[in-house]
């Protein structure tokens, strides 16, 4: 593995981290704005051309399978 996809690969680990997180934290206080922030910041970054640069993961089953993990 190259340094570029280790780079790629690192970015996309912590938007899951982050999205994970604010997850978690609106699983318990939903009305947290930092949070919510948080949330639409990622789901907007796993939406856009730059991510689909990064990986061919499909950004809206991503999505799903991290909600899915929070909400159990």
């Amino acid at each position: 593995m190259g340094i570029y996809e280790e780079l790629a690969n690192a970015i996309i680990l912590r938007a899951v981290e982050d999205y994970r997180d604010a997850l978690k934290r609106l699983h318990h206080f939903p009305h947290d704005r930092d949070s919510n922030h948080m949330k639409a910041e990622v789901e907007r970054f796993f939406r856009s051309g730059w991510f689909s640069t990064l990986t061919s993961l499909d950004p809206e089953m991503l999505i799903e399978k991290l909600t899915s993990e929070v909400s159990v």
